[in-house]
C-alpha cells in the first residue's frame, strides 16, 4: 500500500514543515544531513524532525508563561534510552534561544560532572552558555550593557554594582562590577613604585573571566585586581565563595540579571541525570538535596530560572526504593542520609514522558526525511517507492535506537539517490522542482 505524502501529515503540518525547511540554506540542509548519518545531533535537524514537536512545544510554552508571571517551573523528560531525551533537550534548548531566553546545555556524569559537586555544576553551565541570535559572550554582552545603562542614569555613573542584584553573592558582584569598570588611572612615576607592582592591567579581563566562570583562584590575588578595578565595596565584608549556597544563589542572580538585561531568564538542561541515582548513598543524599532546589528554589523573589533534566525510569525506581530513615554515625552522633523522604517529594514533578515512535510518527518522519535529503542534494526522490523501502527498513531493525534507525532511513536514501545518479531507469524522472515533491 502506497504512504501518499500529503496524507501522512497533519492538517498543519506540512505548510509549518515546508516553511520552516525554505527557510534553511543548502549548506545548513546538508550538514544536518552528514551528521544524521554518522548519528550526530545538529540543531537544524532536531528543529525540523522533531516527532512529538507539539506537545513537547506547548509543554515548554506553559512553563515559559509561568515563569514570565513570577512563579517557578521545571521540566523532567523520562524515557528509555534510545527514546530521545537527548533530542528533546536539544530540541527545549533551540526554542528556548529562539523564544529570548538564555539557555546552558551540559552532561551530568557520576565521575566527571555529579551534580553534588556543585562548582563544577555551575562551571559547566557557564562554560555552555548560549544567548539569544548568538550575541557573543555573557561577559562582552554585560560589559557594553553595564556601561551603557552607567550612561543613561547618571546616579550610577561610578558603580556598575547599582545594576546587580542584591542577593548576588558578593565575590561575584565584584567580579561583574571590575569587568564593567575600567582601570584606575596611574602615571608612569607611579606604575614603577613598590606598592603598584601588582598593577598588571593586561591580566585582569583574563583573572575576572575565569572567576565568572567558577575557577577558583584565590581572593588574595583577586583583591588586587578589584581594587585597581575600582570596587566600591570591596571592604564592606568577606569575598570568600565556599561551598554550594554561592554557586547555587549565583545561579538564580544571574537568571534576575538576564531578565533585567532583556532576556527571559535561564533555561538549565541537565541530560543524563538519571546517573544522580548512580553514586553512593551518601553522594545521592547531596544530589537530591541540589536537585530539589532546582526544582523548588527557596525565596519570594521570581527566580526566571527554567531547569529541565532527562531521567531513565530507572531514577525514579531508585528515588522510590530508598531507606529515607538511614543514618549515618559521625562521631557521637547520627545524621540523616537523606534530608527529607523525596519519593513523597516528588510525586508531582512535570514530566513529559517519552515512548518509542508509532508506526504513523516513523511514516509522517520518514516523509520529512525525503524532502530534507531532497533539498540537501537537489534531487527529485520518488516518494512513494521510497516510503515502502523505509517501512520495510524500520520493520527489519525492530526495536533498535532511534538514531540507528535514522541512520539507516539515512542510507537507505542514500542507495536511491546514488542509483538515480547512475541513470536507473526504474525511477521516477525528474520534475521542474529540483527539491520539493508537488504533494507536500
Amino acid at each position: 500500500m502506497e504512504m501518499p505524502l500529503q496524507g501522512e501529515f497533519l492538517p498543519d503540518e506540512a505548510p509549518a514543515f515546508r516553511q520552516e525547511l525554505e527557510k534553511e540554506d543548502d549548506f545548513h540542509i546538508r550538514r544536518a544531513v552528514e551528521r544524521l548519518r554518522e548519528g550526530l545531533f545538529d540543531p537544524v535537524a532536531v528543529r525540523l524532525l522533531t516527532a512529538h514537536e507539539q506537545n513537547l512545544r506547548r509543554q515548554v510554552q506553559q512553563c515559559f508563561e509561568t515563569l514570565d508571571g513570577g512563579g517557578s517551573a521545571h521540566l523532567c523528560i523520562v524515557g528509555a534510552y534510545g527514546q530521545g531525551k537527548s533530542h528533546s533537550l536539544v530540541y527545549i534548548k533551540d526554542f528556548a534561544l529562539r523564544e529570548g531566553f538564555v539557555a546552558s546545555l551540559i552532561n551530568l556524569d557520576p565521575r566527571e560532572v555529579p551534580l553534588g559537586r556543585f562548582r563544577e555544576v555551575y562551571r559547566q553551565l557557564m562554560a555552555r552558555l548560549e544567548l539569544p541570535d548568538g550575541q557573543g559572550s555573557f561577559a562582552a554582552r554585560w560589559k557594553s550593557w553595564a556601561r551603557q545603562q552607567m550612561r543613561e542614569r547618571q546616579a550610577l555613573r561610578a558603580d556598575p554594582a547599582g545594576l546587580l542584584p542584591e542577593r548576588m553573592p558578593r565575590f561575584f558582584r565584584a567580579v561583574l562590577a571590575a569587568m564593567a569598570n575600567g582601570n584606575v588611572c596611574l602615571s608612569e612615576k607611579e606604575k614603577g613604585l613598590k606598592k603598584h607592582a601588582r598593577f598588571r592591567p593586561q591580566e585582569f579581563p583574563l583573572l575576572l573571566a575565569r572567576c565568572l566562570e567558577g575557577e577558583a583562584i584565590p581572593v588574595s590575588r583577586m583583591r588586587h585586581v578589584f581594587k585597581y578595578r575600582q570596587v566600591s565595596f570591596l571592604k564592606d565584608g568577606p569575598l570568600g565563595c565556599r561551598g554550594v549556597d554561592p554557586f547555587m544563589e549565583m545561579i538564580h542572580a544571574l537568571a534576575r540579571l538576564f531578565r533585567q538585561m532583556g532576556y527571559r531568564g535561564w533555561v538549565l538542561l541537565f541530560d543524563e541525570a538519571e546517573s544522580i541515582g548512580q553514586a553512593n548513598v551518601l553522594a545521592r543524599g547531596k544530589s537530591y538535596r541540589l536537585l530539589q532546589r532546582l526544582i523548588a528554589p527557596d525565596g519570594f523573589e521570581p527566580a526566571f530560572v527554567y531547569p529541565v533534566f532527562g531521567f531513565t525510569d530507572d531514577f525514579f525506581e531508585r528515588v522510590r526504593e530508598e531507606d529515607y530513615e538511614q543514618v549515618r554515625v559521625r562521631g557521637a552522633t547520627t545524621v540523616p542520609c537523606f534530608e527529607r523522604n523525596y519519593a513523597r517529594e516528588w510525586e508531582r514533578l512535570n514530566i513529559c514522558r517519552l515512548h518509542d515512535l508509532s508506526r504513523q510518527q516513523w511514516q509522517v518522519l520518514s516523509q520529512k526525511l525525503i524532502h530534507l535529503h531532497a533539498k540537501a542534494y537537489g534531487w527529485q526522490p520518488p516518494a512513494s517507492r521510497l516510503a515502502r523501502q523505509m517501512a520495510d527498513r524500520l520493520d527489519a531493525l525492530g526495536t533498535q535506537e532511534t538514531r540507528l534507525k535514522l541512520k539507516a532511513l539515512v542510507d537507505c536514501l542514500d542507495l536511491v539517490h546514488q542509483s538515480s545518479e547512475i541513470g536507473d531507469q526504474n525511477l521516477e524522472p525528474r520534475t521542474s522542482n529540483p527539491w520539493i515533491h508537488s504533494e507536500l
